[in-house]
């Protein structure tokens, strides 16, 4: 077996994992993955915790404890995540004290149902933060309109963020503006800025995913070509965009300053299409100082047929950009696409929390002690 993961990260390619359970730390499985499969780093989301708690056994001695002490449900789900997060982020440590606290990081959202509102969202990190109490921790903020000043804040106050749900190559723009007016505001406040670190998670799949439905409907020969590209096309005029806010005069005068880049992550990467190569958004994406969070099934995938082949995005650009003018002619609205997806992605997660709250009550309800 070629060792796929190995050359991925020597090509400056961070892997972490999209998934965290209980029985993941408990058994050992994280520990293996960083030990063996090359694993740098943790990211969490509503529906990860939903389906974590949900399944199996291996909540009910703290949710008892917390039903006996007749706790809120919204309690109980921070208790029980920030446990979690904690204990990852413990085994993650010496990976975050080997890379400078550029890796070994473990990511936790705050409620998505704030995704809108811009002062509780920083009140929450700032929560979380203090509840984790890890160096290693990474609050996740969605790139929403009021997600860009509340990011901005999050980072000027000292606190690491990983920026998520970002669709859109305009929105990747000022999610970067953000961090940089994040570090501007911290270096005002006197803080260390080489403790302050970010990365933006570019979503890829769901992009395939809307795209190649209205190529679909459209049917034409000309459409269905196109089907499958959207989505590594986005992602590399991305990278291009970071390429270029990250050598600004701007940029530089922060990184004298001992400033981290914000790297750019790629998020749902696993492939939804079983026509397409499983591998595809990890391939296809490889370029310096990235990261590529990965279900574990494209974690294997990768492992066992990955084909790594050095920097896949340098030189790409031109062609990315014909693929997206491609759909535009066809009448596939970007601008579109793109709102369409933040919506859902937002509507998703809080979906998901709210599964959350409600197998979260039915478990504290389930587990409380018989009163007398």
């Amino acid at each position: 077996m070629t060792d796929a993961l190995k050359r991925l990260s020597e090509e400056g390619v961070a892997i972490w994992l999209d998934d965290l359970s209980r029985k993941r730390i408990t058994s050992g499985n994280l520990a293996e993955l960083i030990d063996q499969q090359h694993v740098v780093g943790v990211t969490t989301n509503p529906t990860i915790f939903q389906k974590a708690i949900s399944q199996g056994d291996g909540y009910d001695q703290q949710l008892s404890d917390l039903a006996a002490r007749k706790v809120t449900v919204e309690e109980a789900i921070r208790m029980i995540t920030t446990a979690d997060v904690r204990d990852a982020a413990d085994i993650l440590r010496p990976v975050f004290d080997a890379t400078g606290g550029q890796d070994g990081r473990v990511s936790i959202e705050v409620d998505p149902r704030l995704a809108h509102n811009e002062k509780a969202t920083v009140a929450e990190a700032k929560q979380l933060a203090w509840l984790v109490d890890r160096p290693n921790t990474l609050i996740k903020i969605p790139a929403t309109q009021a997600g860009l000043p509340a990011i901005a804040d999050t980072i000027g106050l000292g606190i690491s963020v990983n920026v998520t749900l970002i669709f859109s190559l305009d929105r990747y723009r000022k999610v970067m503006d953000a961090y940089l007016t994040g570090l501007e505001k911290a270096r005002e406040r006197g803080l260390d800025l080489s403790k302050i670190h970010s990365v933006a998670s570019f979503f890829v799949s769901r992009v395939d995913t809307e795209i190649d439905k209205r190529l679909e409907a459209l049917g034409t020969d000309e459409a269905k070509a196109l089907r499958g590209k959207a989505a590594v096309a986005n992602a590399r005029l991305a990278y291009q965009a970071y390429e270029e806010v990250f050598s600004s005069d701007r940029w530089n005068a922060l990184e004298n300053a001992g400033a981290n880049r914000q790297r750019p992550l790629w998020a749902s990467t696993g492939v939804k299409d079983p026509a397409y190569q499983d591998t595809l958004y990890v391939t296809e994406l490889v370029a310096p100082n990235t990261v590529n969070t990965m279900p574990e099934a494209t974690l294997e995938a990768t492992e066992d047929h990955g084909e790594i082949t050095g920097n896949t995005v340098a030189g790409t650009y031109e062609q990315a950009r014909a693929d997206l003018d491609a759909l535009e002619r066809l009448g596939v609205s970007y601008d579109d696409v793109v709102r369409v997806l933040e919506e859902e992605g937002v509507e998703k997660f809080e979906a998901s929390w709210n599964d959350l709250l409600k197998s979260t009550q039915a478990e504290l309800e389930r587990l409380a002690p018989s009163e007398g």
